[in-house]
């Protein structure tokens, strides 16, 4: 009965994943289908930057397939690698609140140091890339998600897999970053050690701890 109710409820939140992903198609049919095409175009990059907002409704429709897609593919990999968990739904829309809440707490205290060491553009060229490869990273976890749904074998093949490639995608993006800035970089390494610690791979580690505390 347990499997049954978590297939379920993972099966509306995927639903409701891709309604977001119609829903932003249908905001902007055009961005939407340069922003398919990102992986090794940067054609969506230098257009659509250049027109960011603060509260963007497109971006902010596919971060909330991220936050339920990546939610999703947390509990099936810590169930498949470390141990298995028993869903319980007010604990994982939890886990989805702390997923949206860590990214976003990210997002504007960068736009603060941005602010602070007066880089603004710099820092929102920088957030508007990265937003977008998490975007698309969402899309990737919907997909792997349906497999390990409705496939029941290869699940520890199928997350290995799709956490290898949104690694490389996610590293494409931060090494196109480094690019484009390695000057201001190469003046400020300090800096952005630091940065690096505090908020790329904190939050990550904390949001870890969030899934562990529930299982034990």
């Amino acid at each position: 009965m347990r499997n049954f109710i978590t297939y379920e409820w993972f099966t509306i939140f995927t639903v409701l994943g891709l309604v977001f992903i119609v829903a932003a198609k249908y905001v902007n049919t055009f961005r939407f289908n340069d922003f398919l095409s990102v992986i090794g175009n940067s054609k969506y990059l230098k257009i659509y930057s250049k027109d960011q907002k603060f509260v963007d409704l497109f971006d902010g429709l596919l971060f909330l397939n991220f936050s339920l897609s990546v939610g999703i593919f947390l509990f099936f990999s810590y169930s498949t690698f470390i141990s298995p968990l028993t869903f319980e739904l007010v604990w994982f829309l939890k886990l989805l609140l702390a997923i949206a809440t860590i990214v976003i707490i990210k997002t504007l205290l960068e736009r603060l140091i941005g602010s602070l060491f007066e880089i603004d553009a710099l820092v929102d060229d920088y957030l508007f890339q990265k937003t977008t490869f998490i975007n698309y990273s969402g899309l990737l976890f919907l997909v792997a998600n349906l497999f390990l749904l409705y496939t029941k074998n290869y699940a520890d093949v199928i997350i290995i897999a799709t956490f290898s490639l949104i690694c490389f995608i996610n590293l494409i993006g931060f090494i196109t970053s480094l690019k484009n800035n390695q000057k201001i970089i190469n003046l400020n390494i300090f800096y952005f050690l630091l940065y690096l610690c505090a908020l790329e791979i904190a939050p990550y580690v904390l949001l870890y701890k969030v899934i562990r505390e529930y299982n034990v």
